[in-house]
Order: structure tokens, then sequence, then C-alpha cells
């Protein structure tokens, strides 16, 4: 008798809405309460009739010759192709994911998934689900997350016309680099679909993202949390679809990926540029003030007001740093940090609204300064060289004394939430 059931995960990034034929997940069921397997694997199903019947054949023997004790979990996100049909005659588990996206469609199949390991991968034949048992060793060491390489670098190999060139030579490694700079993500290959990881784990990173981002959100977090990784070569071959082009899109799915790169590394994104532009600004107001000339260089009021500029923007940008980091850690986006517990130590509410306040009752004063000069020619023009070193300067103490007076009760705000997430976990 074919059941029925509905589970519905909610996830600060969506809802996951999911309905699972074919079996339902421990819960649900009684009986499959009571089966587990040693591995589940999943492979996210849109309109992939071309190739599906490949792939499920390609696992199912990889399961048997192995004598792994597995099952087949297709998570179908919309298809129209008759890809259902294929998945149930083949006796695969086919799980209905009503939320969109290749994130989605992972995280409903997983979620229905029995097994202890988890292996995902495209349905599109471009990974060759015989290599299964690469991946099942690997966990079998005691490993928590197992990446798949397909680029010689990592003892991979990709198959003639299997990448696109742009692919190969800049994207995947321009990524990699990046998430190897900023995250500590030690792989060579992160866009890699093909990979295995223990149920354990999957449930420690709750992960978020609907689309393609789920791939590299789940490396980045692993490495956060410090998990145990290691990497597999494989074979990359060219995808076997007709009906229909690959779900890759270059350009947007590049950028969508280097989008969550900096949204999830506040440093890169705020911190670094912000302190970068604060200190381009005082080097400015050093050589402006000093009335510097470097050659045929003269550094005066106009240095001063882009140095203004640069502080300011700099200022900024280290607050919502600060203000991004408490939110990922108050939401489990990023793991407890010391340093984020060390710095609401010393940069209290009461600190920061005094030394807000200093900073703009002495930008005040030097407006008055001006104004005063003002007053003592009745309100009639000024020497501008003169009375702008004054006004300048003043003007940016007033402005980032207000904002560190206001972030200074926002932060409080930031760190009553952290305490409360903390309290609640």
């Amino acid at each position: 008798m074919i059941t029925t059931s509905r589970i519905v995960k909610e996830k600060n990034m969506g809802e996951i809405d999911s309905d699972i034929i074919g079996g339902a997940p421990p819960g649900n069921n009684p009986a499959a309460a009571r089966r587990q397997y040693e591995v589940s694997i999943v492979m996210p199903c849109l309109n992939e009739a071309d190739t599906l019947a490949t792939c499920i054949t390609k696992a199912k023997r990889a399961l048997e010759e192995n004598h792994i004790d597995g099952e087949i979990v297709i998570a179908d996100n919309g298809s129209t192709d008759g890809s259902q049909d294929i998945a149930n005659r083949l006796g695969a588990r086919l799980v209905h994911v009503s939320a969109r996206g290749y994130g989605s469609a992972l995280m409903g199949g997983i979620e229905a998934s029995l097994g202890k390991y988890i292996i995902m991968g495209d349905a599109d034949d471009s990974y060759d689900w015989l290599e299964t048992p690469k991946f099942v060793a690997k966990l079998r060491e005691g490993f928590e997350l197992v990446q798949g390489c397909r680029l010689p670098v990592g003892g991979g190999r990709v198959m003639p016309g299997a990448m696109p060139t742009s692919h190969r030579w800049l994207g995947n490694p321009g990524l990699t680099w990046l998430a190897r700079q900023w995250f500590n993500v030690r792989l060579n290959d992160v866009y890699c679909g093909m990979r295995g990881f223990t149920r354990e784990l999957y449930d420690r990173l709750d992960l978020r993202s609907p689309g393609m981002e789920f791939a590299t959100e789940m490396l980045i977090k692993a490495s956060r949390y410090r998990a145990k990784v290691a990497e597999t070569p494989i074979t990359l071959h060219k995808d076997g679809r007709i009906a229909h082009p690959p779900h890759l899109r270059t350009i947007r799915d590049g950028w969508r990926t280097l989008r969550f790169f900096l949204l999830s590394s506040p440093r890169w994104l705020f911190y670094r540029p912000g302190a970068a532009l604060i200190i381009l600004g005082l080097i400015g107001y050093a050589l402006s003030l000093f009335d510097v000339r470097i050659g045929g260089v003269h550094f005066a009021l106009n240095t001063m007001i882009f140095a203004s500029l640069a502080i300011i923007t700099g200022f900024q940008g280290i607050m919502f740093a600060v203000a991004m980091k408490t939110l990922a850690v108050a939401t489990g986006i990023q793991p407890h940090d010391r340093r984020l517990d060390h710095f609401y130590e010393v940069v209290t509410v009461e600190r920061g609204a005094v030394a807000g306040l200093i900073g703009m009752f002495a930008g005040m004063a030097m407006l008055a300064v001006v104004v005063i000069d003002w007053g003592r020619v009745h309100f009639a023009d000024l020497d501008n060289t003169q009375t702008l070193r004054w006004a300048i300067p003043g003007a940016v103490l007033t402005a980032v004394g207000f904002q560190m007076l206001f972030f200074s009760f926002f932060l409080g705000v930031l760190k009553g939430l952290k305490a409360h997430m903390a309290e609640t976990e």
C-alpha cells in the first residue's frame, strides 16, 4: 500500500513543504521509524527523464555490488516529463517537494531519508553513481563530510565537454580560492555537487538556502563548525540530458554564490573595507591638516573632504559588521565566537553612548568656533581656507558621534537578542 504523509520544515530562509509517496519519514510511520539504512542516496529531480533511469540503475548497482544497506530517494521538484513514473518503476522512493529550488529539493529529500549517511548528487548522469562506495568508505572512517573533487588538482577528472571552459578555469577555481581564503574551506572543488555526509552533521548545520547556494552553505558551515572533512576524486561526465539544457546559469548562479560568500562573511563585506576606509581617511586628514606637498601634489581642503567621506562610510561599515556578526551568531548561521563576547564586555551601551556624546560635542564645539568667527565679521564672507579646516572635521566628529550614540543603544538590543537566543537553545 502506498502511504502519503506531509512534513513541514520551517527555516528562516523559507518553508519546505514535501509530500512523500512510497514511504514516510521517522515519526510519521511507526514501521518506517524502526527501519534505518546505512546510506540514503538523494537526487534532486526537475524533468530529468532523459537520465534519471540511468542514475537510479547505477546507484542501485553500487549499493548491491558493494553490499551497502541503502535506499534511493528522488526529491522531485515539480517534474512534468514523467520522471516520477520512472522513479516509481525502478523502486526508488519518491518525495514531492513543492518549494522550488535546488536547495529546497535536497532539503526535502534529506528530511525524508532514513540513512545514517547521505550521498547527494545530480540526476543528470554527469556524476557516476558507481563511485558511491568511495564516499561511503570515507564516511565509515569517521569523516563527517566527504566532498567529491572533479578537478585534476585534487585527483579528479573532467571528461571532454563535461564542464564549460569558463567554469573549469575561472569560476570554479576562483570561488574555491575565495572559500579557502575567507572561510578556511580546505577543498579543491567547492562547487562539486556530489558529496556524502552524516545525518547528524546535516541536522547540526541547520542549512537554509533554497537555491544553488545550498551546496556552498554546507561547506562554509561545516568549516566553521569544525566538522571532519575529506575529499575524494571523481570523474565528471558530460550532462546526458537532451530534452532541455542544464539548470545551471553561469552568470546568475556565479553571482548568487559570490553574494552568499559576502553575506556569510561580515568581516570581508563590511569590517575590512570599513577599516581600510578609516585608515585612508586618517591619512588624508594628516596630509591635509599639515598642508603637505609631495612633488606637485598639494593635499589641502579637497583631500580633507574625501577623507571625511571615507571615515564616515568606513565607520558605518564597521557598525554593520558588528550587527551582522551578532545576528549570525544569535540565529545559528555562525557558531559561537568568543571574540564577540569579548567585544560586548569591552563595548557596553554606556561606554558607547559616552564616546558618542564626547565625539558629538567635540564636533559641535568646532562648528561653534566657525559660527563665532562668522559672527565677528557680521555674518559676511569668510576665508574658507581657514574656516573649513574647522568646519569639515567638526561635521565629521558630529556625524560619527551621533552614529556612535545611536548604535550603542542598538548594540544593547543585539546583545539582548544574542543572550535570548542562547537561552532558548
